[in-house]
């Protein structure tokens, strides 16, 4: 099943808009005030959302599972962008480093749920290597090393791309909101722990309060929940191409909302990446995975399954 047009702009869209947001947010407070800001604040809207509208929870394992896949997608993913931001990053280039995620889920649809690297996704996967390439020259250039920075936002990338396969293989019942709400007050331990190792201070109370409330909106209420949704509906390695359109958009927001102009390398970059989505995005036929095989052939397990 492919994902809908509808559903694959309105998810990339508030993702990218979480790139400069977060970068403004974390140039008034450091990366841990500003997760765990944003992760508390998000659970509470989330839960409430999920039990006035009375929808699915995954229950026994499957809340478990919920958890696991906060922990990747949420925590670790956004401590790894927030601290590169933090160090010095653009937040068009931490976009466009986190769009490795096709290729890093490709790899693991590959040997974890069996899915087929066909020739159109591999094509597509080499355009995202060739875009990442392009984008990051001039950092490279500038820096003159892969710095600490950059590592940060790879394990962002690990992070995320493990969650979206987690997610496909075991997370099969319970809404979107319920699962992302459940998500994120998991995620606050990976946050917990790096705001105790790290050195914390807030430098501008009233712009770190404007952002994270952005934040929590758009990035872990309506983003997360759209991005949980698409899973859902097309599966973790079709959805992650949408990361080869995510930078572009991250670009131009942080050029209207931040004044930052994109160089030559990273235009080029974007490009290549758009190219990279367009390819990929759509997946040959309505094929299923291994896994959702599997759950069709048998009745879904009872909500009160321990």
């Amino acid at each position: 099943m492919k994902i809908s047009p509808s559903l694959a702009l309105s998810t990339a869209f508030f993702y990218a808009l979480g790139y400069p947001i977060g970068a403004l947010a974390v140039r008034a407070a450091t990366p841990g005030i500003v997760l765990l800001s944003r992760f508390v604040a998000s659970a509470v809207i989330l839960a409430c959302i999920a039990t006035a509208l009375r929808l699915e929870w995954p229950r026994g394992k499957f809340a478990v599972h919920a958890a696991v896949v906060g922990v990747l997608s949420q925590g670790v993913q956004f401590v790894g962008c927030y601290q590169a931001m933090r160090l010095g990053v653009s937040p068009v280039l931490v976009a466009l480093i986190i769009a490795m995620n096709p290729v890093l889920t490709a790899a693991l649809a590959t040997r974890a749920l069996g899915e087929r690297l066909d020739r159109r996704r591999a094509a597509s996967v080499a355009l995202a290597v060739l875009a990442i390439g392009a984008a990051f020259a001039g950092r490279l250039l500038d820096v003159g090393r892969i710095d600490a920075a950059v590592l940060w936002v790879v394990l962002a990338v690990f992070g995320l791309a493990g969650g979206g396969i987690y997610q496909q293989r075991y997370l099969t019942t319970g809404h979107p909101v319920a699962s992302n709400a459940i998500g994120i007050v998991a995620a606050i331990v990976p946050a917990g722990v790096f705001t105790l190792l790290t050195k914390q201070e807030v430098t501008n109370a009233p712009q770190a309060v404007w952002m994270v409330a952005i934040l929590v909106v758009a990035n872990s209420v309506v983003a997360a929940t759209l991005y949980m949704a698409a899973i859902k509906q097309a599966g973790a390695a079709a959805v992650s191409l949408l990361f080869g359109i995510i930078p572009s958009m991250a670009a131009l927001l942080s050029w209207a909302i931040m004044g930052e102009r994109p160089d030559l390398g990273v235009v080029v970059g974007l490009v290549i990446g758009a190219a990279a989505c367009f390819l990929g995005i759509r997946r040959r036929g309505a094929r299923s995975t291994p896994v959702e095989n599997e759950a069709s052939r048998r009745p879904r397990e009872s909500s009160s399954s321990a």
